[in-house]
């Protein structure tokens, strides 16, 4: 067989390979994703559903509260904390 025929033959089975592998990697990659969506939040769910918790001003683990927000203002002792209902720190 001619040099220049083999040589595009390689290259074309070459080409025809790495597209394989790379049709086989988004499979996967889809498949993942499906997998990970089916089982809930904790696999790749979107970033936007995250909610922080709330930090404690103090130590004990209780909120400061500003004076103007009257909801708190009738909870709040005479120190200006709000007592809180989970485990103290």
């Amino acid at each position: 067989m001619h040099p220049e025929i083999l040589r595009e033959l390689t290259s074309q089975r070459g080409r025809e390979m790495r597209d394989r592998a790379h049709r086989t990697m988004l499979a996967r990659t889809a498949s993942r994703i499906r997998r990970a969506r089916r089982r809930g939040p904790a696999g790749l769910g979107d970033a936007t559903e995250f909610v922080a918790p709330a930090i404690p001003d103090y130590v004990d683990g209780s909120f400061g509260v500003p004076p103007a927000d009257d909801k708190a203002a009738g909870q709040a002792d005479r120190t200006g904390r709000v007592p809180t209902t989970g485990r103290v720190a």
